[in-house]
């Protein structure tokens, strides 16, 4: 196995231990957390064929800090997001624009990584990536937002009240429009500031295949 791994499982285990242990509610606790679990299965299922860049692996730990702490408390109730709400005289806690954000801004990365290695976007000719590229990545960003927020809809309608965890809305009823204006925020940011420094890690990454 990919020694980066090592670390990247290494540091996410007790994480995901104390995230396991009494959570607010089991049932969100699994909605919130599926993504992180299955994030580390498609990664050691792709280690060989697909291994990832080292700031995309990264990114991807740390988005999945962010699912497991709001696995824990659910998104409505972490405690650091209560102080900021409450210090700041704010009407409902923001850790789930915080995920939200993530939501966009890792799987900006991620998108990038994959068209930048599968798909003609690479090269337009000069050795640079197609103008393209940026645009479609925020697009697929935008659409996979707009799909979890589906999720969300689909869950509320199956599950009723056991879902008001899940669904987090706090009395907002522009919730689910402010929840992808996020995910499109973050999205920009990374293909703002990260796209050099993907380069680089990317790059590492091929040389050693």
């Amino acid at each position: 196995m990919d020694r980066r791994l090592f670390w990247f499982f290494g540091l996410l285990a007790p994480v995901a231990a104390w995230s396991w242990i009494a959570p607010h509610d089991r049932f969100t606790w699994w909605l919130e957390s599926v993504p992180a679990l299955a994030g580390g299965l498609l990664i050691v299922g792709f280690q060989r064929k697909f291994p990832l860049s080292t700031l995309l692996l990264v990114l991807v730990g740390l988005h999945c800090v962010v699912l497991l702490v709001g696995g824990h408390y659910t998104y409505a109730r972490v405690p650091l997001f209560d102080w900021i709400r409450d210090a700041t005289g704010g009407s409902r806690n923001n850790y789930d624009k915080l995920g939200h954000f993530v939501q966009g801004f890792v799987p900006a990365i991620l998108a990038r990584e994959i068209l930048l290695r599968t798909s003609p976007l690479r090269d337009r000719g000069d050795g640079r990536p197609s103008r393209w590229l940026p645009f479609l990545v925020g697009s697929v960003c935008l659409a996979f937002s707009a799909f979890y927020e589906l999720i969300e809809w689909l869950t509320a309608v199956t599950q009723g009240g056991a879902a008001d965890d899940f669904l987090g809305t706090q009395g907002d009823v522009w919730d689910t429009q402010t929840d992808m204006a996020s995910a499109l925020v973050g999205a920009v940011v990374a293909l703002v500031l990260l796209p050099r420094w993907h380069n680089r890690s990317l790059a590492k990454v091929l040389a050693a295949r």
